[in-house]
This record gives structure tokens, C-alpha cells and sequence, in this order.
């Protein structure tokens, strides 16, 4: 097991994160509880749940892009959309393997659909209003493991 740290736990936290996590995770398999950075604890796993939701919604608006592209840029398909649609797609299913993300992704859907239209216009120099305001596929479908 890794040996305690020089510094208490609190700045070892502001000085090298994966120290911190090595020490909490010693004192976690030690059952020593007590020795816990509670605060920083706290703060460091709500950091990570925000993270993988940050992602989640980001991945969601990528593969967003890249299907309006398909399918409203048909003469400029590629294989590098291609590629990306399919990356999103493997990402997405492994990151929503957990019922929380999976949640979190159905209520934020339209939002991402609204920014993914917004992303999209701009970089294709199409007007918005090309774009359906609703998403027209549902969140299964663009999940789905095809080739688009």
C-alpha cells in the first residue's frame, strides 16, 4: 500500500490531486474513516458525476452535428463523418450504461438538439431555419448502430 502522505490531507489535495486520491484510497482499504478529506471528498466526486455529465451532453451534441450533416449535406458525406458518427455512437452506449447518464441525457435531449442546430448552421454556413426546430430523430434512433 502507498505510504501516508507528508501533508495533511486538505493540501495535498490543492497540490497533487492523484496523491490525494492514492492517500484516500489507502485510507479507504485501512477501514480508517475518520482520517477522511470529507470536504474535498465531497467536492471531488460531485466534480467527477458533473464531468461525465458534461461529456455525456457534449458527445450527444458532436453526433448531433454529424447526422444534420448527413443528412442536410448529402454530396459532402465523408468517411470521416462516417467515423465520427460511429466513435459518438460506441462513446455514447458505454457512457450510458449508467441509468443516471441515460436520465440525464433524455432530459437534456433537447437542449442538446438545440445547440447541435446552432453548431451545425454555423459550420455549414446553412441558415438555422434549414434545420427542423424539433429533433426529427428520436434519441433510439440516433443511437442506433448503423452506418448514419
Amino acid at each position: 500500500m502507498t505510504a501516508a502522505p507528508a501533508m495533511p490531507l486538505t493540501e495535498l489535495y490543492e497540490a497533487d490531486e492523484t496523491a490525494w486520491l492514492d492517500a484516500m484510497a489507502m485510507l479507504i482499504a485501512e477501514r480508517r474513516t475518520s482520517e477522511f478529506d470529507l470536504p474535498n471528498l465531497q467536492e471531488f466526486l460531485e466534480s467527477m458525476a458533473n464531468r461525465d455529465r458534461r461529456e455525456t451532453f457534449s458527445r450527444m451534441v458532436v453526433l448531433l452535428v454529424h447526422l444534420l450533416k448527413w443528412e442536410y449535406q448529402p454530396d459532402r458525406r465523408s468517411d470521416s463523418w462516417t467515423d465520427t458518427i460511429r466513435n459518438q455512437r460506441f462513446e455514447l452506449e458505454l457512457l450510458l450504461e449508467s441509468g443516471t447518464l441515460s436520465n440525464h441525457i433524455r432530459e437534456e435531449f433537447e437542449r442538446a438538439y438545440g445547440k447541435s442546430r446552432k453548431q451545425v448552421s454555423h459550420q455549414t454556413s446553412l441558415d438555422i431555419d434549414v434545420f427542423p426546430l424539433e429533433c426529427p430523430w428520436t434519441l433510439e434512433q440516433i443511437l442506433a448502430d448503423d452506418d448514419a
